[in-house]
């Protein structure tokens, strides 16, 4: 399982530049994530490793073959469509075996080949229809099928699921994740959606407005540990103020006009987490615990009143407006069917959450 790795890779068209200078390694047999705003150069970054696109400079390795200029049809990667790219006049059969016909291979090895993959992707039912004829999901099936059909090292995803509807993509999601722990093939997903690449991901990339790679790491880690604003706003919701830092070397807080100070952790100090420094704080919303009495044993505190509150199933999101006319969100988990506190509209309550909780950014 050969890894995919991009050195001083630069893409420009119409004059926009849209990949700048990037350097990546993707770990090979991994599923792999690129997660990042509409129009910040996913597609054409995977366009670019499939051989779609020529890169104006820099090099793309699969292993130690350098494969900059290979041509697509030379490359062993696949690449499955938004909108599946099915031959409608064909069956579902047929669609799967078009690239095996390609190469000429002898009838019961195409045979062998297409009936395994279809029985994989749960298509056996469904051999001789019209892929017309499918369901949206059905079709996707087919779509990667025949992608993995002719066994590529690495199989590229430019958002697959974005035409399903809510359920159907969560399904997707899930047995997307055991295919490729099954075919061992590396998978380069491309999405803008955070819970598709939270849920699938090995490992993520974060790529910003201007084509750049922002953060690189586990979900975990991007999720709990953001290294910038753009990260922690992008994935997932926080919420974000501007302060300084005070008190460093005893007793770490950041100072937030109009809010007051705030007791935070410096695990591992750097250059810019110094006394006076220009910081910024993301606070996940989930991260906060609210009620209607006072509490203690916690590091920090406020009070507020309830301006909205939105039910989401699983958590319930409460908007919060601070004395300082600032707004906070808090997730809070439904945990119990009768709850013990009942929060309602223009209650005042309190906020708290622990030190470690908070995140530091440079400013």
């Amino acid at each position: 399982m050969r890894n995919i790795r991009l050195e001083d890779l630069s893409k420009t068209i119409n004059g926009q530049t849209i990949i700048s200078k990037m350097d990546l390694v993707i770990p090979g047999g991994k599923f792999f994530a690129l997660l990042g705003p509409s129009g910040c150069g996913k597609t054409t970054l995977l366009r670019l490793i499939a051989g779609l696109e020529t890169a104006d400079q820099g090099k793309i390795y699969l292993g130690d073959s350098d494969i900059t200029h290979t041509p697509i049809n030379e490359r062993p990667i696949n690449i499955v469509f938004q909108n599946y790219a099915l031959f409608p006049h064909l069956s579902v059969f047929e669609n799967v075996a078009y690239s095996l016909r390609l190469k000429r291979l002898p009838k019961e090895v195409i045979n062998q080949k297409v009936y395994k993959i279809l029985e994989t992707f749960h298509l056996e039912a469904h051999i001789y229809k019209s892929t017309s004829q499918l369901s949206g999901g059905q079709q996707q099936r087919v779509a990667l099928a025949r992608a993995i059909v002719n066994e590529p090292d690495v199989l590229l995803l430019d958002e697959p699921l974005a035409a399903l509807d809510y359920k159907l993509r969560e399904k997707m999601l899930l047995e997307l994740i055991d295919w490729q722990d099954q075919l061992e093939t590396t998978f380069i997903y491309v999405t803008h959606d955070q819970f598709e690449a939270l849920t699938v991901a090995d490992q993520m990339a974060i790529m910003n407005y201007h084509g750049e790679i922002e953060q690189l790491g586990t979900p975990q880690e991007i999720y709990e540990f953001p290294r910038s604003s753009f990260v922690a706003r992008f994935v997932g919701s926080t919420n974000l103020w501007q302060g300084k830092l005070r008190d460093v070397d005893h007793e770490p807080n950041i100072e937030i006009p109009d809010l007051g100070h705030f007791k935070v952790a410096i695990p591992r100090p750097t250059e810019w987490t110094k006394e006076d420094s220009e910081v910024a704080m993301s606070l996940r919303p989930e991260k906060i615990f609210i009620f209607k009495e006072e509490k203690e044993g916690f590091s920090n505190h406020l009070e507020g009143i309830v301006e909205s509150i939105v039910y989401h199933g699983r958590s319930t999101q409460y908007n919060v407006l601070l004395e300082s006319k600032m707004m906070i969100q808090v997730f809070e988990q439904n945990e119990e069917h009768f709850p013990g506190q009942e929060i309602d509209y223009d209650d005042k309550v309190h906020l708290y959450w622990q030190k470690e909780s908070s995140v530091l950014l440079e400013k």
